[in-house]
């Protein structure tokens, strides 16, 4: 089986659990106060055309309609796109791989995309080629991923390795190598890190396991100190996550 079929089954596989748990109040709660308040800021995406990549059920979605933009979807999995034009069915929808999307170049005026591009590994480079291909001239591309060359990165490595909810060939964003892979393409507006406890127990907790229906009683607490932690987090050595806005040259 290829590469991108095996991605395709296991999404297939984990899509109804993966919607309940990063789609639930309380993750949404997260993604709105720690990542799209960063992601998007200063960006008006008023009549925009934007592109949520990786999309899954759409669960970016909402808050990109809220600002206004035009939403299409695009997914690897069948099943999450099948999703995705029941929930939003104003939108537009796309099953097709991020290494070959079959779109006009300069199509969208923003790609969106949290918590996929560490999924495309080893063939990283060559869905941000795609990527710049279809931004307009001074489109941005926002994404949000798990990084590499911090501490919580040494444990997750392992972590991928055994435990089957990842996907083979997935690991952390190397900043370092895909800024200097793209300097001459994209503008680097925003690059900020961050993650801590409520990025690992609230927004993460299909991975360590947690009932859904026990987020709504711990979250409020976990939110706290991920704000208390903040300080500490935003220090790329001890950070879970990087949130990057770019800007297509």
């Amino acid at each position: 089986m290829s590469s991108g079929a095996t991605q395709r089954a296991h999404y297939d596989a984990i899509i109804a659990e993966y919607e309940l748990h990063y789609d639930d109040p309380s993750s949404q709660a997260y993604r709105q106060r720690f990542i799209y308040s960063f992601m998007f800021a200063g960006i008006d995406l008023t009549g925009k055309k934007v592109l949520e990549a990786m999309c899954g059920s759409g669960q970016t979605t909402r808050h990109i309609l809220e600002r206004g933009a035009t939403v299409w979807g695009l997914d690897i999995s069948m099943e999450a796109i099948a999703r995705f034009k029941r929930r939003w069915p104003m939108c537009g929808a796309i099953q097709a791989s991020m290494l070959d999307l079959g779109l006009r170049s300069g199509t969208f005026d923003c790609v969106v995309v949290v918590g996929g591009l560490h999924h495309l590994h080893p063939h990283l480079q060559r869905g941000i080629d795609e990527i710049h291909r279809i931004l307009r001239p001074g489109g941005h591309f926002c994404f949000a991923e798990p990084n590499r060359r911090s501490l919580p990165d040494t444990v997750r490595k392992v972590w991928y390795k055994l435990d089957p909810l990842f996907a083979p060939g997935e690991a952390a964003i190397d900043m370092d190598k895909i800024k200097k892979e793209n300097a001459s393409r994209f503008e680097f507006v925003l690059e900020k890190y961050g993650g801590n406890l409520a990025y690992l127990f609230v927004l993460n907790s299909m991975i360590f396991r947690i009932p859904a229906p026990w987020k709504p009683f711990y979250a409020p607490l976990m939110m706290r100190m991920e704000a208390a932690l903040t300080p500490l987090s935003s220090n790329r050595c001890f950070s879970h996550y990087v949130i990057c806005q770019w800007r297509k040259r």
